[in-house]
């Protein structure tokens, strides 16, 4: 027989052995309800007829192939499953293994379970002993859509499960998402597909323990991962006799808050009992609040089960000999724990509370809960199916249609038409679209800072981002190009020129090559021009890398909104990274063409100083000129010469120019030659003239009035130059970077294409690797159609399966007691 297939019953007679032990299966069910004994609602096979059985056993076998197609089927729909969650040492492997009625992973104290373990548990009655497969695609050379169940014996799946596990504890990741899917058939398993996690970890807190605290994050992403699943039901393990610890619901409720996907088990009860001292701790534990459990959990109350300690085995440390003792030992820890209740509760236990407390009733619970969702689940996944369906047969036309236009006429015309296309996305993009998703392609004004760099002053001091509009909002194409140079235009028009200091205005006056006099106005030329070229220079290149950034990140965006409108020349990855390299060439060379226009102006501008360029607030330092005269009379008082020294390390102080400017004088400098020597209290027209060389062409003590010149002068040197070099900058990147984007790049793209077509086109489509890969994704597709097609007819016939039985199951649901 195949790997993976499993044999169909044959017709079953009235004097048949399968009919005998499923009528004993049902006899004894009955006779426990004569007796009294309490159980959950399970269906239950009646001795009618030879075709009832046959029904019966029929929707079995569909619930088990449900199980089964459901796990294999790759495409997103739900497929119900029981997820046990649990911390380590709350008895979560050995729960898994309560349920099966066999023992076959390790259990015990650290991480035993380091992969996801899934197990499709099929209800046999004529199975005496475990019958396990390990499913893979280990053959998926031949076929990729099958799926190959290889049959192990259960000390063969227990290597395998121990050898993984050793695999991961020496990776460095410790943990894979990747499942072990186990097929079983037993008599004493239910229909159930379980999940076993890997048990979540809590570290104590400290440097010594970052390693398990490092476990213990990726073990608990793991597990939220495959919580995220909406059909997957949480069985939730509590090893806790007080109900206000949430130790896995609070990892559980980070998912499911309202616990309505949720089953919560209190495991370990034999050991739980002997701590309450009264009844009432017990009735609590029992019958929690409402509002200690914080949600509407599944069952309405949870499930209390115990394990029986000791493995299955014939060594000498086994306590028992078969699954059957095995099996019977949780049989009779149930019964001894409801003796224990009720011994400490002082009654007898209610329906209600007898079907919460053991794992057969549990088992009973979801199994019925599972079957319940399979079978609202089965009519939404043929529609699903037929839209896959639809999908792929489309996808296998396009791959036909590709095949049938690798020529070299016919590729040139797709590469141009592309060519066409991809230039009509960029200007698209730099006009203004929403297409494009914001939270995918947008960049706040901290992201792009981060990523294309930031505006930084001589000082290392930032613009605060949040005082530039839109700072906080995720654009992209030209959005974001017009926010770089808005928040470029408030840091450099915001720029102050750096103080001055005393030292650097002596050292500036030099030495004249024909005298040895002071040129005040020679040495505010020298320290502005030094000042804007090192404040200024360092934007410039900011600006570049910003606007840079955002061009290149076009690219993509561009590449999305021809997927999305289905352009994209999918499988011709050289011909598209020959695209992208001929635009990135070409923006950064754009970039850097503009930027040595913008260098040139800079140089430029601080080379030579022109008055009528670079002195743009002529009144503001007419006025400080026309108090020049009066502040120096004031300040020396009539005798330059006897004037003390100002001892001011650093020029531009407020309070200083106040100092400076409160006198107000009303003689001019113009005005002094004009002067008359009308009385003896005013100095002389000559003998101011000479105080005043005195003071500022032959004197190279600074004077305070000597010290405002130059000040004022580099102030309004520095200013014109940020002007203009503001301007220029703006100007020019607009005109030499953002303009070719729109009337350059498309000629010279154009002509890159023609040419490689001229040169290279096998190279540049890769002709030979495109119909090989092409070759195999159609084979690949068709695969894959034949397996919809196949799951589709399968579903479809375990619907109408379903359909039929729900009838027939009904009236067999009865309650045992």
């Amino acid at each position: 027989m195949p790997h993976g297939t499993y044999p169909k019953p044959n017709k079953i007679s009235a004097h048949s052995p399968h009919l005998i032990s499923i009528l004993e299966l049902a006899e004894g069910l009955k006779m426990e309800t004569e007796e009294g004994s309490d159980a959950a609602c399970i269906p239950i096979l009646k001795p009618t007829d030879e075709s009832e059985l046959e029904k019966q056993w029929r929707l079995y076998e569909a619930y088990n192939e449900l199980h089964g197609l459901a796990q294999e089927f790759q495409t997103p729909f739900e497929a119900p499953a029981v997820l046990v969650v649990g911390h380590q040492t709350d008895g979560k492997s050995a729960l898994v293994e309560a349920l099966m009625g066999f023992q076959f992973n390790h259990v015990g104290g650290g991480t035993k379970t380091r992969r996801p373990i899934t197990l499709h548990m099929k209800y046999d009655p004529l199975c005496e002993l475990p019958r396990c497969r390990l499913v893979s695609n280990s053959d998926a050379d031949s076929d990729p859509s099958i799926f190959v169940a290889e049959e192990m014996s259960l000390l063969e799946i227990q290597a395998y499960i121990e050898a993984e596990n050793m695999r991961l504890e020496r990776d460095p990741c410790q943990f894979s998402t990747k499942e072990i899917i186990i097929k079983v058939e037993y008599k004493y398993c239910p229909n159930l597909t379980i999940i076993d996690t890997p048990g979540l970890i809590a570290p104590a807190p400290g440097p010594k323990n970052r390693a398990l605290q490092s476990q213990a994050r990726a073990v608990e992403s793991l597990v939220r991962a495959k919580m995220q699943h909406k059909e997957f039901i949480i069985l939730c393990l509590e090893d806790c006799s007080d109900w206000s610890n949430a130790t896995t619901r609070r990892v559980v409720m980070q998912i499911d808050p309202e616990l309505s996907r949720t089953v919560i088990v209190s495991t370990k009860l034999d050991t739980k009992i002997p701590q309450f001292a009264r009844s009432s701790d017990v009735e609590v534990f029992l019958s929690p609040p409402a509002c200690t459990l914080d949600g509407f959990i599944l069952g309405d109350s949870p499930f209390f089960t115990s394990v029986p300690s000791g493995r299955v085995g014939s060594g000498p440390d086994s306590v028992y000999r078969t699954n059957d003792e095995f099996k019977q030992a949780i049989s009779l820890r149930e019964e001894e724990d409801v003796k224990s209740l009720e011994e400490k509760l002082g009654r007898s236990l209610s329906k209600q509370e007898r079907s919460r407390i053991g794992v057969s009733k549990l088992r009973f619970f979801l199994e019925e809960l599972l079957q319940k969702r399979y079978m609202d689940s089965v009519p939404l996944i043929i529609p699903l199916l037929e839209k896959e369906y639809r999908s792929t047969t489309r996808k296998l036309n396009e791959i036909n249609q590709e095949l049938s236009t690798l020529d070299e006429v016919k590729l040139k015309e797709k590469g141009r038409t592309f060519h066409d296309l991809f230039l009509t996305k960029l200007s698209l993009l730099l006009k203004g679209t929403v297409v494009a998703p914001p939270d995918k392609f947008g960049e706040t004004l901290q992201d792009e800072r981060t990523n294309g760099g930031a505006f930084v002053a001589t000082d290392g001091v930032q613009f605060p981002h949040k005082l530039i509009p839109n700072a906080g909002m995720r654009l992209y194409g030209g959005a974001q190009y017009h926010r770089a140079m808005a928040e470029f235009r408030f840091v450099v028009g915001g720029t102050k020129c750096p103080p001055i200091t005393r030292e650097e205005i002596v050292n500036a006056c030099g030495v004249e090559d024909i005298h040895d006099g002071t040129n005040y106005s020679r040495t505010a030329c020298v320290i502005a021009v030094a000042k804007a070229r090192d404040t200024f220079e360092p934007f410039l290149h900011q600006l570049g890398g910003r606007l840079l950034h955002i061009l290149k990140r076009l690219l993509p965006i561009s590449v999305y909104l021809l997927q999305k409108d289905g352009e994209y020349l999918s499988g011709h990855e050289v011909f598209l990274r020959r695209v992208a390299s001929a635009f990135n060439k070409f923006a950064e060379s754009t970039e850097r063409a503009c930027r040595e226009k913008c260098m040139e102006d800079l140089v430029s501008t601080t080379r030579y100083v022109t008055w009528s360029l670079h002195n743009k607030n002529r009144a503001g330092l007419r006025q400080f000129l026309d108090s020049f005269g009066g502040a120096e009379e004031s300040t020396m008082g009539g005798n330059p010469l006897t004037a003390g020294p100002h001892h001011d390390s650093s020029l531009g102080s407020a309070a200083n120019e106040r100092q400076y400017t409160k006198p107000k004088a009303d003689v001019k400098l113009s005005h002094l030659a004009s002067s008359a020597d009308s009385t003896s209290s005013i100095q002389t027209t000559e003998t101011r003239l000479a105080d005043l060389l005195d003071s500022t062409l032959w004197n190279r003590r600074l004077a305070p009035s000597s010290e405002r010149l130059v000040y004022a002068l580099v102030q309004q040197i520095f200013h014109g130059i940020r002007e203009y070099f503001l301007a220029s900058a703006e100007l020019k990147f607009n005109c030499f970077l953002l303009m070719p984007v729109v009337d350059k790049l498309p000629a010279l793209l154009r002509e890159d294409l023609e040419s490689a077509f001229e040169d290279d086109l096998d190279n540049i489509f890769d002709i030979t690797n495109l119909q090989h890969s092409l070759g195999l994704r159609k084979r690949d597709t068709e695969i894959e159609l034949k397996r919809i097609k196949r799951l589709k007819e399968k579903f479809k016939q375990i619907h109408e399966q379903l359909s039929s039985h729900q009838v027939v199951l009904r009236p067999s649901m009865i309650s045992l007691g």
